[in-house]
This record gives C-alpha cells, sequence and structure tokens, in this order.
C-alpha cells in the first residue's frame, strides 16, 4: 500500500474510498453519490489512476453513483510482486467490484486500458451495461504500437527503463498531453508510483499487449474483439484527443466504423490525457449525452 495522500492532492482529490477484496489482493475503489442514484463505473488505464477521474467524479457525484477503481498494482491498491497482471485478471477484478457493489444499468466511462478491460466486463455481461463513453482507447487485436512503447517490451531494458526510472510515467507526464499538466495533476499522476515495487504494474501493462497468438492474453483480447457486437444496442459517445501519439485517430475510427450511431467528438488540440487537457469539454458533452439518454 502506498503512503497517505499529502494535502496538496487531498484538496482536488479528496475522497477515501474503500477496499475491496479481489484477485491479487486489496482494490482501492472510490463510490462517491447515493447507493441508488444511476452509476457512472470510471476505468482508468496506464500509468494513471482513479485520481484521473477527479473531475468526473467531482462533477457527477450526487445526481449520479460514481465509481472509478484502482487497478490492482495501481492507485492505491495492492501491488502485488508474483500476480500475473493479464487482462483477463482486470476483467475478473472489475467484474468482482460490480458484483460486491451491486452495481447495475451502468454507463461506463473508460480510457486507455480501461476501454479493454470495461470491454471485457461489457461483453461478459451486456445486461449491466446501460451506455458507454469512450476516450482514447481500443478494445480489439492490433498491430499499431509506438516504437517508443514496444522499447518497454524488450526484456531488461524495459525493465530497467520502467521501474528503475520511472520512464512510462514520467514520459507520460509530457507525451500523454497536448497543454501540459500542472504542478498538482503531475504529482497525483505520478504519486502511487514511488518505487520499484510501486511500478510493477506500470511494467506489466505493456507487457501484457498481446501482439501475436501465442500471448497469454491474445485469446482474451480476441473474445473482447468479437464481443463488441454485444453493445451495438448501447448508446455510445466517443470523446477523443487527436493529438494522441498512442490511441491515434486512427483507432477512434475504427470505434466509428465499429459503432456507426455513436456521438463522436475529436479536438486537435488534445491530447491522450483527455480529462486533463479538456475537463471542462468532456464533462459538459458527458452531461448532455446522459440527459439525453436518461
Amino acid at each position: 500500500m502506498v503512503k497517505s495522500l499529502p494535502e496538496s492532492l487531498r484538496a482536488v482529490y479528496p475522497w477515501t474510498g474503500t477496499f475491496l477484496d479481489v484477485n491479487g489482493g486489496k482494490m482501492h475503489v472510490i463510490d462517491e453519490g447515493p447507493k441508488d442514484a444511476p452509476v457512472l463505473l470510471a476505468i482508468h488505464g496506464n500509468p494513471t489512476w482513479s485520481f484521473y477521474w477527479r473531475a468526473l467524479i467531482a462533477k457527477f457525484a450526487g445526481p449520479y453513483r460514481v465509481v472509478a477503481v484502482d487497478h490492482i498494482g495501481c492507485g492505491l491498491s495492492d501491488k502485488p510482486q508474483d500476480w500475473p497482471y493479464r487482462l483477463a485478471d482486470h476483467v475478473g477484478n472489475v467484474v468482482k467490484v460490480i458484483e460486491a457493489l451491486g452495481l447495475r444499468d451502468i454507463t461506463l466511462v473508460v480510457h486507455d486500458w480501461g476501454g479493454a478491460i470495461g470491454s471485457g466486463v461489457a461483453t461478459l455481461h451486456p445486461e449491466w451495461i446501460k451506455r458507454l463513453v469512450i476516450t482514447n482507447t481500443g478494445a480489439w487485436r492490433s498491430l499499431r504500437i509506438p516504437p517508443s512503447i514496444a522499447t518497454v517490451k524488450i526484456p531488461i531494458f524495459g525493465t530497467l527503463a520502467v521501474r528503475g526510472l520511472n520512464g512510462f510515467a514520467q514520459v507520460a507526464t509530457v507525451r500523454a498531453t497536448a497543454k501540459g499538466l500542472s504542478a498538482v495533476a503531475k504529482q497525483g499522476l505520478l504519486f502511487p508510483y514511488d518505487s520499484w515495487a510501486n511500478r510493477i504494474a506500470t511494467l506489466r501493462f505493456v507487457q501484457d499487449i498481446p501482439l501475436h497468438a501465442a500471448h497469454p492474453s491474445y485469446a482474451e483480447l480476441g473474445r473482447i474483439d468479437d464481443g463488441l457486437v454485444k453493445l451495438l444496442d448501447k448508446p455510445m459517445l466517443i470523446l477523443w484527443g487527436d493529438d494522441d501519439f498512442c490511441f491515434t485517430p486512427a483507432f477512434r475510427a475504427e470505434w466509428e466504423r465499429r459503432f456507426p450511431a455513436a456521438e463522436v467528438h475529436a479536438w486537435k488540440d488534445v491530447g491522450h490525457y483527455v480529462m486533463e487537457d479538456a475537463p471542462e469539454r468532456a464533462l459538459s458533452l458527458i452531461a448532455a449525452f446522459l440527459e439525453r439518454t436518461a
């Protein structure tokens, strides 16, 4: 478990959350708003955590029940050193959270790896899902991987760069944003990943990108890829930062191809961290989407 949050972060992330037992240890979960209110379930990616959704939680908790998870290895959750850290494991943990909290009629809000994980849940249990908000992510097999991220998969080099130098999370504070991060945003995003041990998931997420059939997560991502058709009847809002070196506009175009009825907004001046670069724009559009599809 990481140390307690400093006051500078508590000022913008005041929620204490709860801890649920899942596969891999204690999973930290923010659960704000009335228990009988409509549910927003926010799922982060790599190398972020529920802190990334702080503006979403602040705006919608009250009229909505906002739940935001920290995947095992991330944020304030346990960081086991010998856990598999596979896609199916993360999917299974979110399923356990949903069942433990009794969440239904869920609006999924996803980013980065959260797209594959959230889609993994949604394709297993489409009856749980009411709507989807998709931001800079993918949920299908793809060979589109930036060279800078591919180098992290190189044995020894990737481990030293990510776990030793915090290269992945540090570089993301520059490359994942188009306008730059505030000091407190940078502090918050880096806070959980302050040691070799605490950077385990940051590395494992990259290693778990399945680029060939022999990879342990290739079948699970294929299941999700094939299952996306189960979500065609769900209202979908796509919010995209087109200035993204990783999930480029080509990924947005693929979402649009698969979900032609989706409402789409894309911005050339927004990077991968949509909720850091354009929180006001994103939240306004989410609010209108929720009202229109209530």
